[in-house]
């Protein structure tokens, strides 16, 4: 169980009190990196390469977007791995990568998207709803959940402004600190708390309706937040 953090630290701002640091072990992968060892590649990948794409896809909702976001991501750590200092865990160096990478992806989306809608304005409405509802790969996350149910969360996830749900996802699904999803988003502790309460009570808003029906989705369960 994480611990509340202080009151004081948030009001003063001093995110640096909370700034996570690399561990050793972070250390000792990053010099076999650097010395191009082929056994620190492979350990990278076994400890980093799942969440990063359980992170990708539920920030963009699609398998296949977010395979090709985890490629760029590692391709971008292989490259810039000489210039990782410690001031924060890899992981959460990667994290960090990954959500720009993923902001990225979205908005490549969204332009090309809209070119198709102009060339064709009747294609969107001409696919069927379990082409435009891809599938998702299982996570520890949705298993709580019925078909149904998920399919609601997702949805509600998609309409949510991307500053909130980049907080929600890295907390409630990737299960962050808020020191992590701080240096992860470069943002103040404050708002981070801020970013995550908003994005639970728009959640809310959009789930209420049909989730009342089928059941209640519990979306804090940590009341110290």
């Amino acid at each position: 169980m994480r611990l509340p953090v202080a009151t004081s630290i948030l009001d003063l701002g001093l995110e640096r009190a909370t700034e996570v640091v690399a561990d050793s072990d972070d250390m000792r992968l990053v010099e076999a990196l650097r010395g191009g060892a082929e056994e620190a590649y492979e350990e990278l990948l076994t400890r980093f390469q799942q969440p990063a794409y359980t992170l990708a896809l539920r920030l963009l909702e699609d398998q296949s977007e977010a395979g090709d976001v985890v490629q760029e991501v590692f391709l971008k750590v292989f490259r810039n791995i000489a210039s990782f200092r410690g001031q924060s865990t890899l992981k959460t160096w990667i994290y960090r990568i990954t959500v720009n990478e993923a902001h990225n992806a979205r908005r490549w989306r969204f332009r090309h998207k809209r070119r198709e809608v102009e060339l064709d304005p009747s294609a969107e409405e001409s696919r069927s709803f379990e082409e435009v509802v891809a599938d998702r790969a299982p996570s520890a996350f949705e298993a709580v959940f019925d078909r149904e149910r998920r399919a609601m969360l997702d949805a509600a996830l998609e309409q949510l402004n991307p500053i909130f749900r980049d907080a929600v996802v890295l907390r409630d699904i990737m299960d962050l600190s808020y020191e992590e999803i701080a240096k992860t988003l470069n943002v103040s502790m404050g708002t981070v708390k801020s970013r995550i309460l908003r994005g639970r009570e728009a959640l809310r808003e959009q789930l209420a309706g049909g989730l009342n029906k089928a059941g209640s989705l519990q979306l804090v369960p940590k009341p110290a937040e």
